[in-house]
């Protein structure tokens, strides 16, 4: 039995996609645990790009199981369009499954999420606008509707007319603007349950029983660590759990049934929206980075914001989610960057310190306190092992190594799948 979480150890961005999409090959069942189509995942096979929103990135070999946990708030509008869009490329997407328990995102979780963060004005999170962290309140609040109420549509109808009733009324009454159609977001959501149906099934009897017949089970996650609405920089994070506990509850699995938790981390730091960001680099140099690594959102086309590696950050997210190996992304980027830097700890107040502030106040207040390594010019892109990297860039992989405590178990020396070097196989 083999059961690996990945997960994001930054602020998301990280490169997930490319790293879910080479552990996919070696697993039997992907699951995605939580987020919504707020997240994307960028994969390159040969020299097609997929991006993909909601679909586990397994979907790409066939034969795979993959599943949409419970974890996951669904838009069917979205999913919908990204079954024909992989459909239209000749992907077989008749391996997926939909968890009953799953959340629906409904048309008006998307208004109100765009109405709200309107009314945020200068504090403003920076989200995606798709409804995400309205279905997430809906859910802790226990109005939510979920995936298997469209199985039965007479209790879909009435959940619906329920919520719809109430928040038609908070949009006129609170924010000025117009309200739902009950029949239009009925006569809508009847063509997904049509389209869906075949595909909803119990992910979570699903899962367990791959993990009791000895499958290998990759668990995928969405954002990052530092988005996470407990360990993240709140309120600057996402609505759910990236981190690898968030696998347990997201896919309906015991704790003990994880044996092993791969934190993927970008050679460098960026995020998305707004929040504090230590290491971040303006001007010019920024700019540069940007380009040079294509850092524009998955999802929305933002351009990110991008910064020195920050082992801080880096030493929190080994913490919270227990990572027993690193998958380092995007180290090509780095050439011909010289000098390099590492922020090695947090300067606040007169005093370095180590540890990965909770308050939003204290990290905005925080200097970062960097360590230079010399760079590298040769390029790297061709490297299949560890001996094929220049010796600075085996330093840098050390030094982070040496930083974060956790060993390096992967390296993506480019996009594509063959531009991977191995250390020590998650599977």
């Amino acid at each position: 039995m083999a059961a690996v979480v990945l997960v994001g150890a930054q602020w998301g961005d990280e490169g997930k996609g490319k790293i879910t999409d080479y552990l996919a090959e070696k697993a039997d069942v992907v699951v995605r645990y939580q987020g919504g189509s707020n997240a994307g995942h960028t994969v390159m096979v040969g020299r097609e790009e997929f991006k993909l929103h909601l679909v586990p990135s397994g979907i790409l070999y066939p034969g795979k199981l993959c599943i949409i946990g419970n974890g996951v708030v669904l838009d069917p509008a979205v999913l919908v369009e990204e079954l024909d869009g992989l459909a239209s490329r000749g992907v077989d997407t008749s391996g997926l499954k939909i968890s009953n328990r799953a959340h629906l995102i409904l048309p008006y979780h998307k208004g109100l999420d765009a109405v709200q963060e309107e009314h945020r004005g200068e504090a403003m999170i920076g989200t995606t606008k798709r409804g995400i962290g309205p279905a997430y309140v809906d859910k802790a609040a226990r109005t939510g509707i979920r995936v298997g109420d469209l199985l039965d549509w007479e209790e879909f109808r009435a959940k619906v007319t329920h919520n719809l009733t109430a928040t038609n009324e908070l949009l006129a009454k609170i924010y000025d603007r117009p309200g739902y159609d009950l029949q239009a977001v009925l006569e809508e959501y009847a063509g997904y349950a049509r389209r869906l149906r075949p595909l909803i099934a119990d992910s979570v009897r699903l899962v367990n029983r791959a993990l009791q017949e000895g499958r290998k089970v990759l668990f995928e996650g969405a954002q990052g660590t530092l988005l996470d609405l407990d360990q993240g920089t709140y309120p600057f994070v996402t609505s759910s759990y990236p981190v690898a506990g968030g696998a347990c509850i997201g896919a309906g699995v015991g704790p003990t049934r994880i044996d092993k938790v791969i934190g993927v981390v970008k050679a460098y730091t960026t995020r998305v929206g707004s929040g504090p960001f230590p290491t971040e680099i303006t001007g010019p140099a920024g700019d540069a980075l940007r380009q040079q690594g294509m850092e524009f959102g998955t999802t929305t086309g933002r351009p990110r914001r991008c910064g020195w590696l920050d082992t801080v950050i880096l030493r929190h997210a080994a913490e919270v989610n227990g990572l027993t190996g690193i998958a380092l992304t995007k180290l090509d980027v780095l050439t011909g960057l010289e000098p390099l830097r590492i922020c090695i700890g947090y300067l606040y107040r007169g005093t370095v310190g180590e540890d990965f502030p909770a308050s939003l106040k204290a990290l905005e207040e925080c200097e970062p306190v960097y360590e230079e390594l010399p760079g590298w010019h040769e390029d790297i892109t061709g490297a299949r092992s560890l001996e094929d990297l220049p010796a600075n860039c085996r330093r840098y992989i050390q030094r982070l190594e040496e930083l974060t405590g956790v060993p390096v178990h992967l390296i993506a020396v480019g996009p594509r799948r063959d531009q991977t070097i191995v250390l020590e196989s998650p599977f």
